[in-house]
């Protein structure tokens, strides 16, 4: 079968490449067969460019690529196609085809309600207010995405309310989440991980959310979610039908 490569961004912080990998173990699990491969666009190894390097030595001529990225910002439209280019211009008949990313996604949405409900929270619950937290894009299109999963939540679930929020580059940030929440008549807060593994952002959410609010509870990053493996596996399996009928 074609190598699967799953790129996740990189991390100082060593918990991200362990949850990475233990999320490609999932995988690995419900798909035997298939030769999966982990790598990072930067920060954590073995990077993407180095990977794609050894199975092209090891007589690979045809990849897939899925970004482990729960949405289309910087890293999936300018870093990861860049790195590939790159590569390909200096390994000679290796085909490389990316996947889509993995969100946003139901799947995904189920598994970052399951770890909300980890923290004790019930779907509900009308004295709660959610902050579903995520790393923030200077790419507008990105940000909508996850208005829309807060949005979507605000509708279905009982809870008094539900605000995106970002980490880093977009508003509103976490605290001002909250204070709207508050607004809203809210008399608990809880915040929802739109993060796939622990770092540095997630972090930061933790800090903001417990200094705003010390009795806020935060939701664990979706992590080796059999959720997230399934929609890594329905990445690949789309690309790998996609390009069958096209050839």
């Amino acid at each position: 079968m074609t190598p699967l490569i799953a790129v996740a961004h990189g991390s100082r912080d060593p918990r991200s490449a362990a949850t990475v990998a233990e999320l490609l173990d999932v995988v690995r699990a419900r798909r035997p067969e298939l030769d999966v491969h982990g790598a990072f666009l930067d920060l954590s190894r073995p990077l993407l460019t180095d990977v794609l390097a050894r199975l092209h030595g090891e007589g690979h001529r045809e990849v897939v690529v899925s970004p482990l990225l729960l949405g289309r910002a910087f890293h999936a439209r300018v870093d990861l196609p860049a790195l590939i280019d790159a590569a390909c211009a200096r390994l000679p008949r290796l085909s490389v085809t990316v996947t889509d990313v993995l969100g946003p996604d139901a799947r995904l949405e189920a598994a970052a309600l399951r770890r909300l409900a980890e923290t004790g929270v019930a779907p509900d619950d009308p004295t709660v207010g959610v902050v579903l937290a995520a790393t923030g894009s200077s790419h507008a299109p990105a940000n909508a995405r996850v208005h829309e999963v807060a949005d979507r939540w605000a509708r279905v679930m009982g809870w008094s309310g539900v605000r995106a929020a970002f980490a880093s580059a977009a508003e509103p940030g976490v605290p001002a989440a909250m204070s709207a929440l508050r607004a809203r008549g809210a008399e608990r807060i809880a915040v929802a991980s739109w993060f796939l593994a622990p770092g540095l952002l997630p972090d930061r959410v933790a800090v903001e959310a417990g200094a705003a609010d010390p009795d806020a509870v935060v939701a664990a990053p979706l992590g080796a979610a059999a959720e997230v493996a399934t929609v890594v596996l329905d990445r690949y399996d789309e690309t790998r039908v996609a390009q069958l009928r096209s050839a």
